[in-house]
């Protein structure tokens, strides 16, 4: 494999990282720092951890302490002095709406690709060994659970070295920080995002039993992170970092954050909310990251009923569709055990994943509703806010057919809109909420209906969701985050950015069920 090829240097590479972390996490507690955030010199707090400085970042601190008191001081002029600001990678890339969206996507893969990184003193970005693709628009970085979406469309592409180096990569960042943050950047060091890392595994390997067994130590590392002090767990109802405890000794996972801090590239806007709201700083900003770690940020999801951002409990509820990406995860380290040879291990994740399916269909199917929902830990009691996650066992065959049915009955009649799914029930004006579908979401309902053979519902999913693509396509020449999909007049709005094109897991969403493409499950059926 090419990941072995960048092991000599890995080491360097690490204490490097290790270095520019230090520096870059200090100016992120700095004067600068923190003034140009709340003062708002960009519209988007993203853009300015993104920049990159053009000296030391302790020299430019030195220089704002003795400039910023002259009386014709410029905090935007002096940021621009010392900076170079970002760019979109598609800022020069002009669509040709003559072509098909699918000719679209396949122009765009070479204008959303990064080779691999310099080291830039002072630059938030995380170095990573071989190429990548990013999502597009504001995100010039790799995102964890944007890369299995995006991936999909690049098997469709026939850009298997692509998948290859994006997996690559993955292991990389896990063998080298010790899980995949949410992004790389800085920024992102203290949180993760839905572990994916199997699916793109199974997805880069193809069926090649060879080539999983040597993902086996990143799969067990990325694991053990998800699971770090579950031996901690004394009691019904304690939860540690990512882990939680129920009954009958059955421990499952909620969405975390290592840092009770502001997040540096939404600053002003966390500052601003627990201001607002009064709430306890530490709790508030926890429970945001949280959220960010789910990759649902925001969604009336994680609130408490019928209120908004500032009563955010992420950290409370235990989420299915997190459950069921562990679950798979373990089925993969079963699968890769047994073709070591080392029964014994096999075996032990064999019951680890019987065990979390059991507690799945126990503590979040609701049989009246015939739909999965979340459960809330304090409370001990299911989420009475149902979202698309609740179709996530259907994804990995965790359920009988008649539950499948209710599920399916359940899309149709609650969720289903003229352009596709809808994210919740519920219009808080979050982007993970209704109007909006998102693509990474259509996908997982999409195939979780084909694989209990409920053909015509997977199909109006699917044939609606690539309608509105190419209808805005055709309208705007991009290929957007995310879609409005009650309304497919309107576009889709809400959070705390505007709507982004590019778009990575849009694009690999629309080949893949352009192809109406399957993916290798080594072996895992109803």
């Amino acid at each position: 494999m090419k990941r072995f090829s960048v092991y000599g240097i890995l080491l360097l590479l690490v204490f490097s990282c290790q270095k520019k972390e230090a520096v870059v996490q200090d100016f992120y507690a700095s004067d600068l720092f923190q003034d140009v955030q709340l003062a708002a010199v960009f519209p988007d707090s993203k853009t300015f951890v993104d920049c990159v400085p053009k000296k030391s970042l302790a020299e430019i601190q030195e220089e704002y302490t003795v400039e910023r008191n002259a009386p014709d001081f410029d905090l935007k002029a002096f940021v621009l002095k010392h900076f170079d600001i970002p760019v979109s990678p598609t800022t020069n890339f002009q669509a040709d709406t003559s072509r098909s969206v699918e000719e679209h996507i396949m122009a765009l893969w070479p204008v959303l690709t990064r080779q691999p990184d310099d080291n830039r003193q002072g630059s938030s970005l995380i170095t990573l060994p071989q190429s990548y693709i990013v999502p597009g628009g504001r995100f010039s970085e790799i995102y964890y659970w944007d890369s299995y979406f995006t991936i999909l469309g690049l098997k469709a592409s026939g850009k298997m070295d692509m998948v290859e180096a994006m997996a690559n990569n993955f292991a990389y960042l896990i063998d080298s920080i010790g899980f995949i943050p949410n992004g790389n950047r800085q920024y992102y060091l203290s949180r993760s995002q839905p572990p994916y890392f199997s699916l793109i595994v199974g997805v880069a390997v193809d069926g090649n039993d060879e080539k999983l067994l040597n993902y086996l130590p990143a799969l067990q590392r990325e694991y053990d992170f998800w699971m770090k002090d579950m031996d901690q767990l004394e009691k019904s109802g304690d939860a540690i970092l990512r882990v939680v405890k129920l009954d009958d000794d059955v421990v499952l996972n909620r969405y975390w954050d290592n840092d009770p801090r502001p997040r540096p590239e939404a600053f002003k806007e966390d500052v601003h909310l627990q201001q607002q709201s009064g709430r306890d700083a530490e709790d508030l900003y926890r429970n945001l990251r949280a959220a960010c770690e789910s990759g649902w940020d925001f969604s009336a999801r994680w609130f408490e009923s019928g209120k908004g951002l500032e009563s955010i409990r992420t950290t409370e509820l235990i989420p299915v569709d997190l459950n069921c990406l562990l679950y798979y995860h373990e089925f993969m380290l079963q699968r890769a055990y047994a073709l070591k040879g080392d029964i014994e291990r096999a075996d032990l994740y064999t019951k680890l994943a019987e065990r979390r399916k059991a507690a799945i269909l126990k503590y979040m199917w609701n049989d009246k509703e015939g739909y999965f929902f979340d459960y809330h830990l304090p409370s001990q009691t299911q989420s009475a806010i149902p979202t698309l996650a609740g179709s996530f066992p259907l994804y990995f065959f965790m359920v009988d057919q008649q539950q499948a049915i209710g599920v399916e009955q359940k899309l149709q009649r609650d969720f289903l809109g003229p352009g596709g799914l809808r994210t919740t029930l519920t219009e808080s004006k979050q982007q993970w909420d209704a109007p909006n579908g998102w693509a990474p979401l259509q996908w997982i309902a999409y195939r979780g209906l084909k694989n209990y053979n409920l053909v015509p519902s997977a199909d109006t999913v699917r044939s609606r969701w690539l309608a509105v693509n190419t209808r805005v396509y055709k309208a705007t020449g991009k290929m957007m985050e995310k879609y409005n999909v009650s309304d497919i007049a309107l576009y889709a709005g809400g959070g705390e950015y505007p709507n982004q094109d590019g778009f990575g897991w849009t694009n690999g969403v629309y080949l893949a069920m352009a192809k109406d493409q399957d993916w290798t499950f080594f072996g895992l059926r109803k």
